[in-house]
């Protein structure tokens, strides 16, 4: 299931005994979404092993929240917020240890990432050469726009920021990405 879709009876299920403990309904939910959430966190993170250690900590807190998922939302919405915070946290964590240390994080080059995502059969073009250019809190609203289709509400939910700064973000982005691409006609 993906954004667009309702959380059907037999999911609603699922959710219900994982709410109450039940580790396999909990391990079926999150089988039938891993896939989704590592796409979605690798084009987050450009970074395939950072995109892995983040969607154990989605597991995980998920996992120890359920009893917060309210069915306000579809299940994979509240899955996304869960990722997009976890990598927010991390960004957060990160600049403090480069002050700390003034080491620079092991980035992916271009042809690492093409490497990479071609052999996982994910799409890397221009675009995305592109978009990995831009800082994360750019980014992250633009994939959330544009590659998720979803509302400026509900990513300003998922972000915990005002939807008007989400739409001036994805707004800098496109233009930003709209940019390159005309320089590089």
């Amino acid at each position: 299931m993906l954004h667009g879709e309702q959380n059907t009876n037999q999911e609603l299920q699922l959710i219900k005994e994982a709410s109450l403990g039940n580790e396999v309904a909990f391990s079926e939910l999150f089988q039938k979404y891993y896939s989704f959430l590592y796409k979605y966190l690798l084009k987050m993170t450009l970074n395939p092993h950072v995109s892995e250690e983040i969607l154990q900590d989605v597991m995980l807190k998920s996992f120890l929240n359920m009893k917060q998922f309210d069915n306000r939302s579809k299940f994979s919405t509240w899955l996304m917020s869960i990722a997009t915070r976890t990598y927010i946290d991390y960004l957060r964590k990160m600049k403090r240890e480069r002050l700390l240390f003034r080491k620079k994080e092991k980035e992916f080059s271009n042809e690492q990432l093409k490497w990479y995502f071609y052999q996982h059969g994910y799409e890397f073009n221009e675009v995305m050469e592109i978009i990995r250019s831009l800082d994360p809190m750019f980014r992250i609203p633009l994939l959330l726009k544009h590659y998720y289709g979803y509302s400026y509400e509900e990513i300003s939910n998922m972000l915990q920021i005002k939807e008007g700064t989400v739409k001036s973000r994805v707004h800098k982005s496109l233009r930003v990405v709209r940019e390159e691409l005309k320089r590089n006609e």
